[in-house]
């Protein structure tokens, strides 16, 4: 080839360059709105990868993702999900927070949302309904406070002369304090025990719950499911087997730091979940035509290790329906 042919061709290549980059189409970006940190949610977005590449989609290839964590500050996240609109993405993924889910809503009303609560996101004024949600949000719920009365349950099941049992809840979660009190307290009466409600909203008050449970001679502590908890699960857990209360809360990771049980949804298969309706949303469909999903596996975790620092013994049938029993 000679210099003159050279150099044309090199120069029609270079005016075609940015003809080709103006050809490709940029990746569509996700916000992912977090209530926790990077470190302590890793495990649970692994699952919400698994769920986006079930409908195609991969993190960095032909999929990128804005995250934006509150690391447990829930009164961060109406300013990060704000900040998410303003990046103008394609969708926001709210997994494991109902507080992100609700600043979601707020933030936008045109910006598909795909959430994963712990209340009914019918009484929290996200969707219309579960099976027609309206608007521009969809996803998934473990509605824990339904679960709250068998938690109680099976705490009575554990202690069985138990007369006095407690409940802690979030006051600055009004709704699923709400309806986890009201649920709770008629099992309460069903089982003929005594349900003292406590309320703690910083993590200072935790002492005070645990000295509190000792003063009430509470034989048990039932955690309502709420993401400010489930930010501090393995701090709580800890707290419990310090202070020698028996305790169920709705995550694995509570009943490994040291409670005594844990009984809740699928922790990973509701973020599984948001991965693959987020993911169906990226190919079109519209979240008002997705019906919110309930979860239906749920699992009963057991440390026998914390019942026997505890002295307490685990009746045989309690073992025997449990998923995992940590020894």
């Amino acid at each position: 080839m000679n210099r003159r042919a050279f150099i044309s061709l090199l120069g029609g290549a270079a005016a075609a360059w940015p003809l080709a980059a103006r050809g490709q189409k940029s990746p569509p970006v996700v916000g992912f709105l977090g209530s926790e940190s990077p470190t302590k949610s890793a495990k649970l977005v692994r699952f919400f990868h698994q769920g986006l590449a079930e409908l195609g989609f991969v993190e960095g290839q032909n999929l990128a993702i804005e995250y934006r964590w509150a690391n447990g500050h829930n009164d961060q996240l109406p300013a990060l999900a704000a900040d998410l609109v303003r990046r103008e993405v394609n969708a926001i993924a709210a997994p494991a927070t109902t507080p992100g889910a609700l600043a979601a809503k707020a933030a936008t009303e045109t910006i598909p949302i795909v959430i994963f609560t712990a209340g009914d996101p019918v009484e929290l004024g996200l969707v219309a309904s579960l099976s027609r949600p309206g608007g521009n949000i969809t996803g998934t719920t473990s509605l824990a406070g339904e679960l709250a009365p068998k938690r109680l349950e099976l705490m009575r099941e554990l202690i069985p002369k138990a007369t006095v049992l407690a409940l802690l809840v979030n006051p600055t979660n009004p709704v699923l304090m709400e309806t986890t009190t009201r649920e709770a307290k008629a099992a309460a009466d069903t089982l003929g025990a005594q349900l003292h409600v406590l309320h703690a909203r910083t993590e200072p008050e935790f002492e005070r719950i645990f000295a509190t449970l000792s003063e009430l001679r509470a034989s048990g502590l039932v955690i309502a499911v709420d993401s400010f908890f489930t930010a501090r699960r393995e701090q709580l857990g800890q707290l419990a087997l310090r202070h020698r209360v028996p305790a169920i809360y709705q995550s694995r990771d509570f009943a490994e730091a040291g409670g005594v049980m844990s009984y809740g949804g699928s922790l990973a298969d509701g973020f599984r979940l948001v991965g693959v309706y987020t993911g169906r949303i990226l190919k079109g469909d519209k979240p008002a035509d997705l019906p919110v999903q309930q979860i239906t596996k749920v699992e009963l975790i057991v440390n026998l290790k914390t019942a026997k620092a505890l002295g307490l013994e685990v009746p045989p049938t309690l073992l025997a329906r449990a998923d995992e029993v940590i020894e």
